[in-house]
């Protein structure tokens, strides 16, 4: 297979948040950038959450505009869909080789009409939702997706034929085989966020057989506006929830799940989670257990205390074991029952029912980029090793490669931006110092880097 190339100044590895945000300071500055995103749509993580903290502003109307422009600058090739698989040194840059995913779909004649996914007969289980809802086997990934392109999920397609019918472009191609391409980058921009610790890594937690102990990304899509329902369903049965718990430090400071670390978010995403749910649910009785709050950023206190005002109840002490209501020895009505010991009540060991648990799992790293693109990871945290975190937050060990956002360490929407400042700036100096930007003008990778599948 012929291997095309697309030469640029930096390489942004990640299409969430913080790639974006580098991505387009780089871009405005006149370099030449190529985005390079896993998934069929950028966004990452923040564009599937509800509303941000302390702001409440909706996330859809933060990230959708800086997607949008992404995929309009004229300095920037947007290749989603994609993923690195080699990096070696070239000369004072670095080679990438890509390969492409098909989407078995035509991306040049595709308007996102939808067609084919209404015509489609086969759901499938929402990875967007979680789980919650479900989709067709083609589909645009989710509603405010960039691109506006559908995929097809060939490994649930029963290749009936009805999507390729519908379309009204001839856009649907069962035969497209994936594409290889390199990228010749003179600097590359890390951006590859971060995941959850697993709701079923803690045996005391329930193992995640409970159905009605839920992660808070679960929470996100229940509260968003784009959300599967609606309205705030519990998992088990899709009855409102009448009590709802928070378990903190559920992924985070523990020895045992390796992750001895702070995530810094938890306490207040979970702040902030109860005051929406205290809106949409106002029955609802919300207790959040907490060893400690940590409202680190600016108005996070306030946050805090406005969160008390509002009725939500904070017990401090440490829960040790979840499971679920019994009757004669048998599952009940599946309400999940946290045993607690209250610090502040002469260290009381007692036991509380709840309709809905939510644990506040914490941060990990989402990716391992030492052995791909030489740069150590912490040995504490597995982190993106910083050579100087205070002054250069986003300078790596290897020249010309740069971090951003939570592949750095645990940290806000806030923090991730202001870093992706950072590493936009680190990145320039970095081109500056060493070439002249490449003055070709852009195109897109799917008109002419590739051409056919």
């Amino acid at each position: 297979m012929a291997i095309k190339e697309l030469q640029v100044d930096a390489l942004v590895i990640g299409g969430g948040i913080a790639g974006m945000q580098s991505a387009l300071d780089l871009a405005d500055q006149g370099f030449h950038v190529a985005l390079v995103e896993k998934e069929a749509s950028i966004g990452g993580k923040m564009i599937a959450l509800s509303k941000v903290f302390p702001t409440l502003d909706c996330c859809s109307c933060i990230t959708t505009p800086k997607m949008s422009a992404v995929a309009h600058h004229e300095n920037i090739d947007l290749l989603t869909y994609c993923e690195v698989q080699n990096v070696c040194q070239n000369g004072g840059g670095f080679k990438a080789q890509v390969i492409k995913k098909p989407r078995y779909v035509d991306e040049d004649k595709c308007t996102g009409c939808r067609q084919c996914e209404y015509a489609c007969p086969i759901d499938i289980p929402s990875e967007f939702d979680l789980g919650l809802g479900a989709h067709r086997a083609i589909r645009v990934p989710f509603s405010t997706a960039v691109p506006q392109k559908v995929v097809l999920d060939i490994e649930n397609c029963i290749l009936c034929g009805k999507c390729e019918k519908a379309c009204p472009h001839s856009c649907i191609d069962f035969t497209q085989t994936a594409q290889e391409f390199e990228i010749e980058a003179q600097a590359i921009v890390l951006a590859t966020g971060f995941n959850l610790t697993p709701t079923d890594a803690k045996e005391e937690y329930g193992s995640g057989s409970i159905p009605n102990v839920v992660s808070p990304l679960v929470v996100e899509r229940l509260l968003a506006p784009t959300g599967p329902y609606g309205h705030v369903l519990r998992p088990s049965d899709g009855k409102e929830p009448d009590s709802i718990a928070y378990v903190q430090c559920a992924g985070s400071r523990d020895k045992t799940l390796g992750v001895e670390y702070c995530s810094r978010i938890c306490c207040m995403y979970a702040i902030k989670q109860a005051m929406l749910l205290s809106g949409a649910l106002p029955l609802a009785d919300i207790t959040i257990y907490y060893m400690d709050i940590r409202t680190f950023g600016k108005g996070y206190e306030q946050f805090y205390q406005n969160a008390r005002a509002m009725g939500i109840e904070f017990v401090k002490g440490k829960v040790a074991k979840i499971s679920e209501d019994q009757a004669d020895g048998e599952p009940s009505g599946h309400n999940p029952v946290v045993r607690v010991e209250l610090i502040d009540d002469g260290s009381r060991i007692v036991e509380r029912q709840h309709a809905l648990v939510v644990l506040s799992t914490g941060m990990v790293p989402a990716y391992n980029p030492q052995e791909l693109y030489g740069v150590p990871i912490a040995a504490d945290d597995g982190f993106i090793k910083l050579s100087s975190p205070n002054l250069s937050p986003s300078v790596t060990d290897r020249p010309g490669i740069f971090v951003t956002g939570t592949a750095a360490g645990p940290m806000d929407i806030v923090d991730s931006i202001v870093l992706a400042g950072a590493a936009a700036a680190e990145t320039a100096a970095y081109l500056t110092s060493n070439q002249k930007p490449v003055t070709s003008k852009p195109y897109s990778v799917n008109s002419k880097l590739v051409t056919e599948y």
